[in-house]
């Protein structure tokens, strides 16, 4: 009843002042205070009354179900006594009012607001204690009921109620008129789910299978049957996307699944997704699909501020926004980022929050990661606490995911941020910036409990050298939590007033007292000074058990990718199921169409980082490009290693080089990463010239996965390095976390995420069976027998070479092509 209500009742503003600081806190203490008023009300009071009724509408029926806070009796004439306007009545309603006693509905709302401010009901509280009274009435056979409205602080426990009465015919001509405005969109609904059902019987795969794909698409449909975990290693050119894609709509076809999310890392991961989609609605399926696109790339505002005073589109969002989404959802079925733009634009409402209403009218979400796993973002609309689907999770490029959880499960507390936001505090407190008593003493609360923390923290500073791990830090989040319900209070009272860094810094506090919840032994929790800076951070080691418990919402979890090797690694960081299936799936191209060279006479080594190493890959890359005119990529491990590599290009050569080079730039936009493929795309000769294009890029960046570039639009990649990460803090600290697990903790911490950099950045190049192409490793530790070991099957005919011989090597691999 609460979801009917507001759903059907919403209206007002879009307004982050509102800081939802609170929410788990008040469910949590509004419990609490339900419990003790429900005790209190005496002995004719009932609580937590199940009540639903089916509702017939033409050709299906609709099941509203909800529980009452409380029902009680009282005698009628004193309760109509507290009911303004009612006492004198007319005659025609007098008459359903003669019975001595009157049954009440209790609806009780704990609040942070001061209850004696309220004038009167919330409406949408109000609607849903009306469904009560209505099915109440009609299942007892009573001819009117009393509404009691129960507010109460969740703090001071202040408690204001308001009080009402309807006769039954009042009640009842309201609940038809609600279940009218709700019933098209349950048509709308039963629509929708018929055409998918009806839609994909039947229906056969789009394309003739390629070698391994049926057993691919086999695999993930009895995953999803046995309602179990798979994770797939499948190489680029098998057509992961719908392999995948297509066996799990068919499973929702026949009622194993109720909508499919398919998570990506990168947005042209979800483009491809989105095509995938559209093939198959051109084949005949009937589905809507939405693709979730961030904040900050769909507003159409300069500063994404979503209040109304800041943004004409959050002012009445959602007086509209249900009228857009009918007409969306009944003229749309691709609801992409321009389409979704578009009908935001029509209805003046905001484009994110309009994208995120979209999910619960479509059977098919394509979105990043974060929506599913990430504490802070996930769609609570589908995952909230103690909140299930027949959902099913298809979890592209999986091996970026044990990197993404570790950071959304990771948490830090600064403490110069804690001091900043102390002395703010303060100073509120001190010289008032509101005339609102409530504010200033939550004000002079959050100065003090910040005080405290910081000092906390000042302890904690003065035993730490350099790097701490932390037995247990319990002491410090009792504190941590103390400061930030002061602080929440604060925003609650003064949401007109919220400094962005005060909110920046809650908001950072509250995701590291949530962290703390679930800290256990997958956690490193440690502190550092480093940069002049102090903090305390709680490191997700092994992101296992929080993902699982993500995947846990929803009936089946499938994880693929390119580069899922070795597959025990990322098993063991993203399930704690050992009944996990694993599928490997051969390449179904020729290698030898691939040229695999891996130089000898190269070093990436930090104490090898010197002008004879960068010239010598600088004489690497003119050899390869002189020996076919075409388009290449070159990784490197960082921007500072290509940056030295760009420097020798251009003092030996100046005018006269031997390709022509474009290279990443940090920071790119969007529309810069557009042009930078399309030079790929189609190349863009000079008149007269004949040279390679060459693009310089950064590994395990935006360009070395997830781009297609097919045929002759790249045939050759060079990748400088292993892969590997600097030694660093925390890389060291997941090391030893591994060591003491029994494991090799080099290879976890460094070894293993490395080489994977490398199979992404190869595999840029074979995208198709019709392609051919080069790629070299230019670092001689890919000869060693712990990289070889990790190498792809496919990847057995790798060639040692040196810069005297790639040219002759290189060139033999082309003279075959006509063979």
């Amino acid at each position: 009843m609460r979801n009917l209500v507001e759903f059907i009742f919403r209206s007002g503003d879009i307004d982050n002042r509102r800081t939802g600081a609170k929410e788990k806190q008040a469910m949590e203490a509004g419990s609490r205070l339900h419990r003790k008023i429900q005790r209190q009300m005496g002995s004719t009071y009932e609580s937590e009354v199940s009540l639903k009724q089916e509702v017939e509408m033409e050709d299906f029926r609709i099941r509203v179900e909800g529980r009452a806070d409380g029902i009680f009796s009282e005698k009628t004439s004193h309760f109509l006594k507290k009911v303004p306007d009612r006492e004198e009545m007319d005659s025609e309603d007098a008459v359903f009012f003669q019975s001595e006693t009157l049954y009440v509905i209790d609806e009780i709302k704990g609040i942070y607001r001061d209850p004696g401010k309220l004038k009167k009901p919330v409406p949408v509280h109000k609607a849903q204690a009306m469904c009560y009274a209505y099915i109440y009435a009609l299942q007892n056979h009573r001819s009117a009921m009393g509404v009691q409205m129960t507010y109460s602080h969740l703090e001071t426990e202040e408690i204001r109620r308001f009080y009402d009465c309807y006769t039954f015919a009042e009640l009842e001509k309201w609940f038809q008129e609600l279940m009218g405005q709700y019933e098209r969109w349950a048509r709308l609904e039963q629509v929708m789910k018929k055409d998918l059902r009806e839609s994909l019987s039947g229906m056969e795969f789009p394309f003739p299978y390629r070698p391994g794909q049926r057993k691919l698409a086999v695999s993930v449909y009895r995953s999803i049957e046995q309602k179990a975990e798979l994770f797939i290693q499948a190489p680029t050119g098998i057509g992961k996307t719908m392999s995948v894609l297509f066996p799990a709509l068919k499973a929702m076809g026949e009622g194993l699944g109720e909508r499919v999310f398919y998570l990506t890392a990168k947005t042209i991961t979800r483009t491809v997704a989105q095509e995938a989609f559209d093939i198959l609605r051109s084949r005949g399926l009937k589905i809507h699909s939405v693709t979730i696109t961030a904040k900050e790339k769909i507003c159409p505002m300069e500063d994404c501020v979503c209040n109304p005073e800041r943004c004409e589109r959050a002012k009445g969002h959602f007086d509209r926004v249900n009228e857009a989404l009918y007409d969306m959802l009944s003229h749309e079925v691709c609801m992409n980022r321009e389409n979704v733009s578009v009908y935001a634009d029509r209805y003046q409402v905001c484009p994110f929050e309009f994208n995120l209403d979209l999910t619960l009218w479509s059977q098919g979400i394509i979105c990043d990661y974060n929506y599913v796993f990430d504490p802070n973002v996930y769609l609570r609309r589908f995952f909230g606490e103690n909140v299930q689907g027949d959902y099913i999770f298809l979890v592209d490029e999986a091996h970026n995911l044990p990197d993404r959880a570790r950071e959304m499960f990771s948490a830090a507390l600064v403490k110069e941020d804690v001091l900043k936001a102390g002395k703010l505090m303060k100073e509120i407190a001190d010289v008032p910036l509101t005339d609102t008593p409530d504010a200033l003493r939550a004000a002079a609360r959050s100065s003090r409990a910040l005080k405290t923390l910081n000092k906390q923290l000042l302890s904690l500073k003065k035993e730490t050298d350099q790097v701490m791990v932390l037995e247990g830090i319990s002491h410090l989040y009792d504190h941590s939590l103390r400061a930030q319900e002061c602080i929440s209070s604060f925003l609650e009272e003064t949401r007109n007033q919220a400094d962005e860094d005060l909110l920046d810094f809650f908001f950072e506090l509250r995701h590291f007292n949530a962290i703390c919840e679930i800290l256990d032994d997958s956690y490193v929790p440690y502190c550092s000074v480093e940069g002049g800076h102090f903090q305390v951070k709680l490191l997700c080691a092994n992101p296992a058990v929080n993902v699982h418990n993500c995947i846990q919402r929803g009936i089946s979890t499938v994880f693929f990718s390119a580069t899922m090797l070795p597959m025990h690694y990322y098993r063991e960081l993203l399930t704690t199921d050992e009944q996990a299936y694993a599928v490997y799936v051969d390449s179904p191209f020729d290698n030898t169409r691939r040229l695999l060279a891996v130089a000898e006479d190269v070093s990436s080594r930090y104490t090898m980082r010197n002008p004879v190493q960068y010239g010598r890959i600088l004489d690497y890359i003119v050899q390869v490009t002189a020996r076919r005119t075409g388009n290449y990529l070159v990784f490197f491990p960082s921007y500072q290693y290509m940056m030295e590599v760009v420097s020798i290009f251009e003092e030996r050569y100046g005018e006269t080089a031997p390709f022509r080079l474009i290279r990443q730039e940090q920071g790119m936009s969007e529309n810069d990463r557009d042009a930078f493929l399309q030079e790929f795309a189609g190349v863009q000769e000079e008149e007269g010239e004949n040279r390679s294009l060459v693009g310089f890029c950064v590994i395990g960046g935006i360009f070395s996965e997830g781009i297609d570039l097919t045929g002759e639009q790249l045939i050759g990649a060079f990748v400088v390095g292993t892969g590997l990460a600097q030694i660093s803090t925390e890389g060291e600290l997941l090391k030893n976390y591994f060591e003491k697990q029994g494991k090799r903790g080099y290879d976890y911490a460094y070894r293993f995420p490395g080489i994977n950099k490398v199979f992404q950045a190869a595999g840029r190049v074979i995208r198709t069976a019709g392609d051919r192409g080069v790629v070299v490793l230019l670092d001689n530790r890919m000869l060693l027998e712990n990289h070889v070991r990790l190498f792809p099957m496919d990847w057995d005919n790798y060639q040692e070479v040196n810069v005297r011989t790639v040219g002759n090597v290189v060139e033999r691999f082309w003279g075959r092509e006509n063979d």
